[in-house]
C-alpha cells in the first residue's frame, strides 16, 4: 500500500489526532494533575514495550515505566508541543532513565539468578522449544551487537511504534537519519543472521 492511499492518509490524520489530543492533555495537567493518568493510560504500554527491550525482565522494564513516569509528571511544566510530539518527549525520558540505569549497573556487576534463566513450558514439544531458545538467544546475540543507536532505534520503532520522525526527537537525529539507522540496523542482522554458521 502505498503512502497516498486512503488507508494511509487515515493513519497519519489519526496519528495527527492523536498527538493534538496528547499535547492539550499534556498542557492541562500543568494546572489539573489528574490529567496525566490519561497520558498515562495511553502510553503505559509503548513506553514498557520500549524499555522491556533494553532491559533483562519485565520487573527491570516496570521499575523504569514508574520512572519514567515519574520524571515525566516532575518535568510536564517543561513540556512544548513540537513536531514530534509527547510519545517521543516521553520515550526520550525513558531512554535517559534506561541509559541512566545501565551505568549504575555496569559500576556494579548483578549475579544472574536461577529464576531469571529462560524456561520453556513443559507443554511445549522439547525439540522445537530448545530450537526456538536458541534462535532467540542466536537474535539476541545479534541485536547485541549492533551500535547503541542502531539498538535503540530498532526498539523504539519495534516496540515502542514511533515513526523515524519521533525515533529522531528521541534520539536528537533528523527523520532522515533514524530512517537510515533502521534500514541499516536491519540490513546487518539479515546479513549477520545468513552469515551466521550456527
Amino acid at each position: 500500500m502505498d503512502a497516498t492511499s486512503p488507508s494511509a492518509a487515515a493513519g497519519e490524520s489519526d496519528r495527527v489526532a492523536r498527538m493534538a489530543e496528547d499535547d492539550r492533555s499534556a498542557l492541562r495537567c500543568r494546572s489539573d494533575v489528574g490529567a496525566f493518568a490519561e497520558l498515562y493510560a495511553r502510553h503505559r504500554e509503548p513506553v514498557f514495550r520500549y524499555l522491556r527491550a533494553r532491559c533483562r525482565n519485565d520487573d527491570d522494564a516496570l521499575d523504569l515505566t514508574a520512572t519514567t513516569f515519574e520524571r515525566a509528571l516532575i518535568a510536564i511544566g517543561r513540556y512544548r508541543p513540537s513536531g514530534a510530539g509527547f510519545p517521543a518527549w516521553l520515550l526520550r525520558i525513558a531512554r535517559n532513565a534506561a541509559i541512566a540505569r545501565g551505568r549504575r549497573l555496569r559500576a556494579r556487576p548483578v549475579p544472574v539468578r536461577l529464576a531469571e534463566v529462560e524456561v520453556e513450558s513443559a507443554h511445549d514439544d522439547p525439540a522445537a522449544a530448545a530450537i526456538a531458545s536458541d534462535e532467540r538467544r542466536r537474535l539476541r546475540e545479534l541485536v547485541r551487537a549492533l551500535s547503541e543507536a542502531q539498538r535503540d532505534a530498532l526498539a523504539l520503532r519495534y516496540s515502542a511504534g514511533l515513526t523515524a520522525r519521533e525515533i529522531g526527537a528521541v534520539l536528537g537525529k533528523s527523520e532522515e537519519a533514524s530512517q537510515k539507522l533502521i534500514t541499516r540496523a536491519l540490513a546487518e542482522l539479515k546479513e549477520a543472521y545468513r552469515d551466521d554458521p550456527r
